[in-house]
Parts: C-alpha cells; sequence; structure tokens
C-alpha cells in the first residue's frame, strides 16, 4: 500500500493482485469445503438444541404473566425502546454535527470488545453498545418468567445465554474490527489461512466442527509431555497398568494407585516435570501406579460400569497388590474415576475385601442431587437423544462430550478461539493443556447410559441404591478413610455437590478440602508454583455454606498436606521397587500405547 498526501491510504495494483490471487485461493478451499460436508458423518439432532416445547412453554409462561400482569411486560418493553432510542438519537446527534467519532461515553466494559474501535469507532461503538442492550433484554425476559418448571427455566436461561453469546458482533466477520484490519493488513492471506483452519477441523472430525484449540505438531507424548519414567506392567481389554521408576533408595511399603477419568487421559497429571504430580508422588517416596485407559470403539458398546469396576479397578489393584507383595493398597480417583472408585468400595464391603486401606477422591462427585450447570443436558429429551446416538454408533463420540463442556463457557472455550483461528487465520497455540483438553477419549454405550441415567439423573448411589453386578450399591457403605479435594470454581464437580457425598458416606475418618481455582488447575497445582491456597474444616457436620464460613484458609498447594496424611496410611519404609522385574516384563514404555489410541468421530 502507499500514502497519498492527504493521509488516506491508496491500495497499489501489486496489493491488489495479491488480493485477487487469495480470492481465487478461497475459492478453491470453499469447493473443500463443501465436499467434506457433503460427506459430513452426522450425529443425532437431539444434541444440538432442546425441542420447541422449551421455548414454546417459556413463551406462554411469559404471555401469561403479562396478561396478569402487563404493566410488568411494558415496563420491560418501554426500558427497551427507550435505551435503544436513545441510543440511535445519540448516533444521530453526533452525526448531525459533523463530528465522526463515538460518544463520550462508549458503554460498559466487555473483555470481547479490547479492539480501541469498539470504543471510538461510531459504527463498532453502536454495534457493541446495541448489542450489549438487546442481551441485557433477552437476559430481564427470561428472568421474568415466572410460571415455569425450576429446572426448565435453569435450562432455558442455558440456552438464551447460548443465542447471546452466538450472536456477539466479534463473531462475524464483517463487524469484527479485528478480523477486518488483519484482512487488510495481510492481502487476504488471514482469509485463506482462516479457511484452511476451519477445513481443517472440519476434515479431522468428519465433518463435525470442533474448534482445534492446540497446535498438535508441538506435542509428542513420551517426548515432551507425559515424560516421567515408568512401564506397562499389565494390559487388559479395558486398561494398561503402569508402574513408575522410584526415585529414592526407600518408599513407602503400601504402594499406591491412580485412577484417571477415563472422559479424558491420565496424562493430565503429567503434562510436564514441573507441574507433574506423578512425577512428585514418586519423588516423596511412594510405588506409583497409574491406570491408563482403553479408548472404546464400537466393539465396547456392550461395556458398562461393572466391566470398568472389574476389569479395572478390581483387577489393578490385585496386580498391585502381587507386584508389591502388600494385602493393601491406597487408591485414588479423579472425576468420574472418583465416583466410581467409591462404587467399587462398596461392592468390595459387600464382599468383604479390604483391599484399600484409604482412598483419596479429586472432584469426584457422588450425590448427583443438584445437577447444577449440567441441568439442561439432563433432561430427558437429550438424554433420549445420546441413548439414540450411542445405539446406532455403539459408543458416545468424544467431541459430543468435549462440546457439551466447551458451550458452559462458550466465550472463552469456542467462540474466542474461532475467532483466533477461522477469522484470523493464525495458528492453535503450543499449550500443553489445552491440547490434552483436546485429545478426548469415546464412552462405551452401556456405561454412557448407566451413568447418565442411573447416577446423574435418578441419582441412585444416595437413594435405593445403583444395582450392578448383582449389587445394590449405595454411598453409606464406603467406610474407609477418605481423603476428598474439590475446587472452588468447579463448574463440572462443584465443591458443594461433592461435600454432600461425603457427608453420606460411612467412613470414620474424613478429611475435605476446597482448593482455590477450577476442576484442572485446583488439582493441578503443584507447590512449587504458590499459586492457589486451598480451604480446610474438620466440621463435616456443617452445611455447606458453615462450613465454608468457619473455614481456614492456607496458603498454597494442598499436595504437602494430603501427602502427610497419606504417609500415616503408607506403612513402613522398604527398599524401593524397581520396574523391569523378571517376573513382570515391560509390555511398553510410559506413558503406554492405549494413551495414543485416538477417539472416533
Amino acid at each position: 500500500m502507499t500514502t497519498k498526501q492527504d493521509g488516506g491510504t491508496e491500495v497499489s495494483g501489486e496489493h491488489i493482485e495479491i488480493f485477487q490471487k487469495n480470492l481465487e485461493k478461497i475459492e478453491d478451499l470453499s469447493r473443500r469445503l463443501v465436499e467434506v460436508m457433503t460427506h459430513k458423518t452426522g450425529h443425532n439432532a437431539a444434541l444440538d438444541a432442546p425441542k420447541q416445547d422449551l421455548f414454546a412453554k417459556a413463551a406462554t409462561a411469559y404471555w401469561a404473566e403479562a396478561m396478569q400482569n402487563p404493566s410488568k411486560l411494558i415496563e420491560q418493553q418501554v426500558a427497551y425502546w427507550g435505551k435503544s432510542l436513545k441510543h440511535f438519537a445519540d448516533v444521530q446527534g453526533t452525526l448531525a454535527k459533523g463530528k465522526l467519532a463515538a460518544p463520550t461515553d462508549p458503554g460498559p466494559k466487555d473483555r470481547r470488545f479490547t479492539n480501541a474501535l469498539w470504543d471510538e469507532h461510531p459504527y463498532f461503538n453502536f454495534l457493541k453498545q446495541q448489542y450489549l442492550i438487546n442481551s441485557e433484554a433477552i437476559q430481564k425476559a427470561v428472568d421474568s418468567v415466572e410460571d415455569m418448571d425450576g429446572k426448565e427455566k435453569q435450562r432455558l436461561s442455558y440456552f438464551a445465554n447460548q443465542i447471546v453469546d452466538m450472536m456477539a458482533p466479534t463473531n462475524f466477520f464483517a463487524t469484527n474490527p479485528d478480523a477486518l484490519e488483519k484482512a487488510i493488513e495481510t492481502d487476504g492471506q488471514s482469509l485463506v489461512a482462516g479457511l484452511e483452519n476451519l477445513i481443517s477441523d472440519l476434515e479431522a472430525n468428519n465433518g463435525e466442527l470442533v474448534v482445534r484449540l492446540a497446535d498438535e505438531k508441538a506435542f509428542e507424548l513420551g517426548g515432551n509431555i507425559a515424560t516421567t519414567p515408568g512401564e506397562v506392567v499389565y494390559r487388559n481389554r479395558m486398561m494398561e497398568l503402569i508402574q513408575y521408576k522410584p526415585v529414592t533408595d526407600t518408599v513407602h511399603e503400601i504402594p499406591l494407585i491412580i485412577f484417571p477419568p477415563w472422559i479424558n487421559k491420565f496424562y493430565i497429571l503429567d503434562l510436564k516435570a514441573q507441574n507433574s504430580l506423578i512425577k512428585w508422588i514418586t519423588e516423596q517416596g511412594y510405588t506409583l501406579f497409574v491406570v491408563s485407559w482403553i479408548n472404546p470403539d464400537a466393539k465396547y458398546s456392550d461395556a458398562g460400569l461393572e466391566d470398568y469396576i472389574q476389569d479395572g479397578y478390581l483387577t489393578a489393584i490385585e496386580e498391585v497388590k502381587a507386584i508389591c507383595k502388600t494385602k493393601q493398597v491406597n487408591a485414588v480417583g479423579y472425576c468420574i474415576a472418583g465416583t466410581t472408585l467409591s462404587m467399587a468400595l462398596s461392592l468390595m464391603k459387600q464382599g468383604g475385601d479390604k483391599s484399600v486401606k484409604s482412598a483419596t477422591l479429586f472432584t469426584a462427585l457422588t450425590d448427583f442431587g443438584d445437577q447444577g450447570e449440567f441441568t439442561p443436558f439432563l433432561t430427558d429429551d437429550f438424554i433420549a437423544g445420546i441413548e439414540a446416538e450411542v445405539d446406532d454408533k455403539g459408543y458416545l463420540p468424544s467431541y459430543i462430550m468435549a462440546r457439551t463442556f466447551s458451550y458452559l463457557r462458550s466465550n472463552d472455550l469456542v467462540y474466542k478461539p474461532a475467532i483466533r483461528s477461522y477469522m484470523m487465520g493464525e495458528a492453535p497455540p503450543a499449550f500443553d493443556l489445552l491440547y490434552w483438553n483436546g485429545d478426548g477419549a469415546n464412552l462405551p454405550a452401556k456405561m454412557a447410559k448407566q451413568y447418565l441415567r442411573g447416577l446423574c439423573q435418578k441419582n441412585e448411589f444416595t437413594q435405593d441404591g445403583f444395582e450392578l453386578a448383582g449389587h445394590t450399591l449405595k454411598v453409606s457403605d464406603v467406610d474407609v478413610p477418605v481423603f476428598a479435594v474439590t475446587c472452588e470454581t468447579d463448574h463440572i464437580a462443584a465443591w458443594k455437590d461433592c461435600y454432600r457425598g461425603v457427608q453420606m458416606m460411612g467412613s470414620r475418618s474424613k478429611e475435605f478440602i476446597v482448593s482455590e481455582s477450577g476442576h484442572i488447575a485446583g488439582i493441578v497445582n503443584p507447590p512449587s508454583k504458590n499459586k492457589y491456597g486451598h480451604y480446610t474444616n474438620s466440621d463435616l457436620k456443617l452445611s455447606n455454606e458453615d462450613w465454608m464460613k468457619s473455614a481456614e484458609r492456607h496458603d498454597g498447594s494442598w499436595w504437602p498436606r494430603w501427602e502427610s496424611w497419606l504417609k500415616k496410611r503408607s506403612g513402613k519404609q522398604v527398599p524401593a521397587r524397581e520396574t523391569n522385574d523378571s517376573n513382570r516384563p515391560s509390555l511398553a514404555p510410559a506413558p503406554g500405547t492405549y494413551v495414543r489410541m485416538k477417539a472416533s468421530a
């Protein structure tokens, strides 16, 4: 480009030619886009949005309220019309004065609108402010609906917010100043790169749009992530059992086994040396085993929670006991694996099996009485859609679970990365946590149904009991010493809900901790970072509100506090147990083979 004497810009012939070539590339890429969408795999439509009757009920309730209390509706509408009219009049007044400028008050701050043009340019400022006015009006309208079932209203609010977030002007190329500026600066190359990113993501998932969050080429399992040395010492159809190499001369007699969630991969606990819980545990002098679950496909359609318990938990515990020549182990369960560990402990209690000396639960729900932010996804129509999906495929594809979690934080986990990748044409960042987040796993059909219907929706484990393998499992059967770690801002397993479940357990010895931060950062919180603190309170008879009010806050990670508790239940010191024992030849080096299996779309 060249600069004219009057200060404007003039596009040179060279730049016009480059721009034209990039537009031709877009035409070619568009044909690829049509091709991939033509062969899209697809999924059950019920998983995309609620049936129309939800919105019909909302409209009926809204208008019924308006008939009974018309002044309330008029007040809302007049307020909305008044704000919109004033906004329009202010802009017109500014233009009539010959000023091409935004108003003195640019409106409220919103982190989506960081480009200075949202405040300084009259066009973009008008869009921003009118969008925020519209958003407020929709949210107030939803809040005003009174004659509606509580769960249905919560669901209405969720989907209304999804519409509001989706319609943000930042999500559209023509109304996103960052994307427009980048396209001009790069002569359209950003549009080409963005379309290439979009098509690449679609092709990777058989036409389903799953925004790639991290640069997958930047990471290698066993290379620069999941690098703690160890060996796969056992393998069956459900899991690989990894034994990690000792780094101390002696270890505690009682070994430790971690059961990670099978919705994701276990290496969230071993991303890199600086924040690896796995590495840290070995440094404290424990013989550590970690289960790495199979990534199931259609052949696993009949695998249920009983298979995870029998071929996962019970088998792994027996193998660890045999390797270490002990009668007991200490066990850890993270998220859904903590829920299932609790179920396994109920089953073991009924069978008189005392193989587990203590249980540690990381952000594990056992009482699903309050479904929290997941309420919109646990209604009959949504679960029926999942059941139809898994009946068709034999498994629940990973991207459906990932999408569900992502839309709980849609601006951060959907729209922001999509704008960066598709509109700006930028490569995803080389961020190990986001790489792990995108490396999900499928769920077997039977297990998904059991979990969603029996546990999440009917809450059977805390009620009359969850029927499994000829036994009625109850949370009150859990009677081993329990150390429960929850996270203050966890939107997947809210700490207050985890607390209720721990209160119901039959254990005489219970420790409960609330770590600062969320579902991942609150757990992967190494002492060396000194980043997030934690709360403790020994009185578990209190309500959750009173527990937190009287809790003591501690600086730093909860890891040392847990280890102090754990070592009291881990026996005497014995010579360190080496891997590659002649009776247990290595099947593969850590992180194993199952962890490398990619999810199906």
